[in-house]
């Protein structure tokens, strides 16, 4: 895997925890150079401390805030003036809100829309010229297993995962010819601080404990298939089986698996 991202540059949103984070980590130890975005700027400087300290590793740091598409704009394009070649982007950032649709708040399904789908679609927008100008580059789209499976609670949150992979899934046959890679990420429920707003009960997170992701783990995963043609990273598989079940008989799965949807 060394060879494959050593000395390449990727961008990661939402870097500052979690698995974007992670992912960063992953590249460094690599030996290739991640190219940090996120709101908060002192999470970013902490890691890039920690990255320089653990492998010699050169990082870069950038603030923004995704749902600005004015900061969108100006900050890849100041990227891209400042590095010579960039080699992948890792669109990571993202958020979600679990509520039935009769409570709603507009503002929360604005939001997601805004993290999850717009500034995806804006940065590989972004993006793929370079890309294709260099004739190689890697987008890697962090979706999830909501794309693919309904469940009460998740009407807003899932059909914003659900026009990613859409446009992911476009994407990867439009730009195939540029050899410009393009890869779906579909989790389940991961551990980290993305259940402080999704689920701020607690209840959800109680009752997936035991199947929850290590987001180390799926870093692990994503860095490892760069520059791959893996179509789709799907975790955990029992998940990813029953999603395909789910879109062969739906209304059997709705019916037999009622409480395990129900558990927001």
């Amino acid at each position: 895997m060394q060879s494959k991202i050593r000395n390449k540059k990727f961008i990661v949103t939402g870097a500052s925890s979690g698995i974007g984070e992670r992912i960063c980590w992953h590249i460094a130890k690599n030996g290739g150079k991640p190219i940090m975005l996120a709101r908060s700027i002192d999470k970013l400087t902490n890691s890039q401390i920690h990255l320089k300290k653990a492998f010699g590793a050169d990082s870069f740091i950038y603030k923004i805030d995704l749902q600005k598409q004015d900061e969108i704009d100006s900050v890849i394009n100041h990227i891209l003036l400042e590095h010579k070649q960039v080699h992948g982007l890792i669109n990571n950032a993202g958020i979600g809100v679990f509520d039935y649709i009769s409570d709603m708040k507009w503002n929360d399904v604005s939001q997601m829309f805004t993290l999850n789908v717009y500034a995806s679609m804006k940065t590989s927008q972004l993006l793929i010229p370079h890309f294709s100008k260099h004739h190689t580059g890697h987008i890697v789209n962090i979706v999830s297993q909501a794309a693919k499976l309904s469940t009460p609670k998740s009407a807003a949150y899932g059909a914003s995962k659900q026009a990613i992979l859409g446009f992911t899934n476009t994407m990867r046959q439009e730009i195939s010819k540029d050899n410009i890679f393009v890869t779906a990420v579909n989790l389940g429920p991961v551990r980290t601080n993305f259940f402080s707003i999704a689920d701020p009960g607690g209840s959800y997170q109680k009752n997936v404990e035991r199947y929850m992701l290590d987001p180390d783990l799926v870093a692990k995963n994503v860095v490892q298939s760069l520059f791959s043609s893996k179509r789709e990273i799907n975790m955990p598989f029992w998940m990813e089986i029953g999603s395909i079940f789910y879109r062969l008989f739906p209304r059997s799965m709705e019916r037999l698996l009622k409480s395990q949807f129900s558990k927001k």
